[in-house]
């Protein structure tokens, strides 16, 4: 597998852990003490971790700049954070998700056009 797409796919998987141990918490957690949801985003982020660093590194070693691993990140966390919004917090669907994907879709343009 090329290593661009591990690096792509291990951000995505990451990534996948990291929204839920910043905001789960806030639909299943919101009953209990904030240091409870401390910890147990804690447990959840060290998965994030285990394929975040991975990632980061294969990308970095070959090729990739780390301006271009932040952008590749930040487009990744804006395409898991839509669905997880809509479909497991319930939030409405808004224009402005559109429109902050077009801004990181320009973003990936002009960090990887040179």
């Amino acid at each position: 597998m090329p290593a661009f797409l591990q690096t792509v796919l291990l951000l995505i998987a990451s990534n996948i852990f990291m929204t839920f141990a910043w905001y789960s918490h806030l639909k299943n957690l919101s009953g209990r003490s904030w240091y409870i949801a401390v910890l147990a985003s804690w447990g959840i982020a060290l998965f994030e971790y285990v394929l975040m660093v991975p990632a980061n590194r294969i990308g970095y070693e070959h090729g990739l700049t780390l301006p271009q691993l932040k952008i590749i990140q930040e487009a990744v966390t804006l395409a898991i954070f839509v669905p997880f919004a809509l479909f497991y917090m319930n939030q409405p669907l808004k224009l402005d998700y559109l429109w902050a994907g077009l801004c990181l879709v320009g973003a990936v343009y002009f960090i990887f056009r040179s």
